[in-house]
């Protein structure tokens, strides 16, 4: 009978044990909340004093342990569930622990705490298959690496005159990039071939074409001093070429050889244009210019006021705004508006005008610029054929200081060179900081092995918690002495309340799906 009573009584305390380990795990963060049915700020009762009836219930969730909040639990550990980010946090410690730990020696998150000061002020570079892109920063020494060794100063100067070097090439580049944007045209000259050849009738001749006589005009011309390894066609300078020939002799409807340049026309070195005819030949040749960008012809009026005869419509509208500020036109109240002199007035015809209408009112101002005029005789005289009537014209091609401007933006041939080298750099400052935490790690060993030791086990039993999630001290935990502590009580109460409630809510459901 003694033996009965004695394992009924021991069943019984083992129960109350079980309860009281799940329902600590949830009171602390109860204790910290209001208790329910007790005002806000009420004391916990000490132990063994009298309770009141347990208040409302507290959410209707499972308890957790103490010194947590209320969060998911899993139900095969008996402990929050990490977050996404927790897990992350974790991982990236892992990783830290494992990429920066020397081969037989402790990593640097199992350091002694005196140690931990010294090494955030050293840098972290990243490396692995995952890590980031390397920045300025993972190449600069740790500080104390530079007390030890003072040579190391010539490096940091190299370093220093390496990101100024690299200031000024990226500054550079972006005032290449913008000179890219505005047109770089250069002044040159092109010469301009005249001759013709003189072809008499041969009475004797089978073909019709050799018993009539006929002269043949060329048109040919090339850059003076062209260094550019690509010849331009000489047609490619012009945008139209018209040759008008003596109306009296053939007519008014073929007196007039045209050409004018469209997206499909294939460009030529030459012109060639062949008449009968045994006389000479007065022709006039009319040569439009192919300006880029477009350059137009300015009203007499406002030519005489800007001074200027053919330019670009961006070169006018600058021109216009510098008389403008000269003449202190711009309105003091309202700086949008211009008050017009008595030449503006008479060239846009109103007292006042936005500096924003200009570009519009310029249209009826500006008229196509004027062709390019050569009279020219076509001779018939045997003595004249080798004769040619030469001409210089100024024309713009492209500086060709752009084409190396565009190639040096455009270059890659020594980037992986250099990334090659800045890879060798990361790699050598990543070994010489392994190498200061060896260092430092036999200073300190040497120094007290006993102390080091301990904080060694210390930052061990840490990191094993962090990478196995265990929450709290396991091994205070397996003892009696934890769970008699005045928590304990409250803890089996509220526990045992929540149960009740959350059994209740299931049968108010179960009910009131049956009534339905």
């Amino acid at each position: 009978m003694h033996n009965a009573e004695v394992t009924k009584s021991g069943g019984a305390v083992s129960t109350l044990l079980n309860v009281s380990v799940c329902a600590q795990r949830d009171f602390q963060s109860l204790c910290a909340s209001d208790r329910p049915g007790m005002p806000s700020g009420a004391r916990m009762p000490h132990q063994g004093a009298p309770m009141g009836p347990p208040g409302p219930p507290y959410g209707g969730n499972t308890a957790v342990r103490p010194g947590l909040t209320n969060q998911n639990m899993e139900a095969s550990r008996k402990r929050p569930a990490p977050s996404q980010q927790q897990m992350q946090q974790q991982q990236q410690a892992v990783q830290n622990r494992n990429r920066k730990k020397p081969v037989g020696f402790p990593g640097p998150n199992e350091m002694p705490g005196r140690q931990m000061d010294m090494r955030e002020a050293q840098s972290d570079p990243t490396l692995g298959s995952n890590a980031k892109r390397r920045k300025m920063a993972d190449k600069i020494l740790p500080q104390r690496i530079r007390e030890l060794v003072p040579e190391s100063q010539a490096y940091m100067d190299l370093l220093a005159f390496e990101r100024k070097l690299d200031q000024t090439i990226m500054r550079k580049r972006v005032d290449i990039q913008e000179a890219l944007k505005r047109p770089m045209k250069q002044k040159r000259k092109l010469r301009l071939y005249i001759s013709n050849t003189f072809n008499p009738a041969k009475p004797d001749a089978e073909d019709s074409e050799g018993s009539i006589a006929s002269w043949e005009l060329r048109v040919e011309g090339k850059l003076l001093d062209d260094p550019g390894k690509m010849k331009r066609k000489f047609s490619s300078f012009f945008k139209s070429l018209v040759i008008e020939l003596d109306k009296d002799l053939y007519g008014p409807d073929n007196h007039l050889v045209e050409w004018h340049r469209t997206p499909t026309t294939q460009e030529t070195d030459g012109f060639q244009v062949k008449r009968p005819g045994d006389v000479n030949v007065r022709c006039t040749l009319l040569l439009m210019l192919d300006y880029q960008p477009p350059q137009f012809k300015l009203d007499p009026r406002l030519a005489r006021l800007l001074g200027i005869h053919t330019q670009t419509r961006s070169s006018i509208i600058q021109a216009l705004w510098q008389y403008v500020k000269t003449n202190k036109l711009q309105d003091s109240h309202d700086k949008e508006y211009i008050n017009c002199d008595k030449y503006f007035q008479q060239i846009f015809d109103c007292p006042r005008l936005k500096f924003s209408e200009i570009p519009q009112r310029l249209t009826n101002l500006l008229l196509p610029p004027d062709p390019i005029v050569i009279n020219h005789i076509i001779s018939v005289d045997p003595n004249d054929q080798k004769k040619t009537a030469c001409y210089d014209i100024d024309v713009e091609v492209e500086d060709p200081l752009k084409a190396q401007m565009s190639s040096f933006l455009l270059s890659t041939a020594n980037q992986q060179e250099i990334a090659s080298l800045d890879s060798k750099i990361h790699e050598t400052i990543e070994s010489i900081n392994q190498l200061k935490i060896q260092r430092d790690f036999m200073l300190s060993f040497s120094r007290d092995p006993k102390g080091y030791i301990q904080d060694w086990l210390k930052s061990q039993s840490r990191d094993l918690k962090l990478m196995t999630d265990v929450v709290g001290n396991p091994e205070e935990e397996r003892r009696a002495e934890f769970y008699h502590q005045p928590w304990s009580q409250e803890a089996v109460s509220r526990y045992f309340y929540c149960k009740i409630q959350q059994r209740r809510q299931e049968l108010e459901q179960a009910l009131a799906m049956r009534n339905t």
